[in-house]
């Protein structure tokens, strides 16, 4: 089993891009660790995804739109 570390760690200053990276999968879950400095999607454009996901906000804040039931 790996160490546990800190999620607010090794997260580089500068961010052109949202960083992405995969802290476990196993099965059909997958746990990521998403750090955005201000990222967001262009106006217009629709993120859809096949699969669930649940967000969870350790700092700041974050600006969801959903569409349908």
């Amino acid at each position: 089993m790996a160490e546990p570390t800190n999620l607010h760690t090794s997260v580089p200053a500068e961010l052109p891009a949202e960083l992405v990276q995969t802290l476990l999968e196993a099965g059909s879950v997958r746990i990521e660790r998403i750090v955005s400095r201000g990222h967001s999607s262009p106006p217009g454009f629709w993120y859809d995804q096949p699969q669930s996901e649940w967000v969870l906000v350790v700092t700041g804040a974050a600006r969801l739109v959903i569409e349908g039931p």
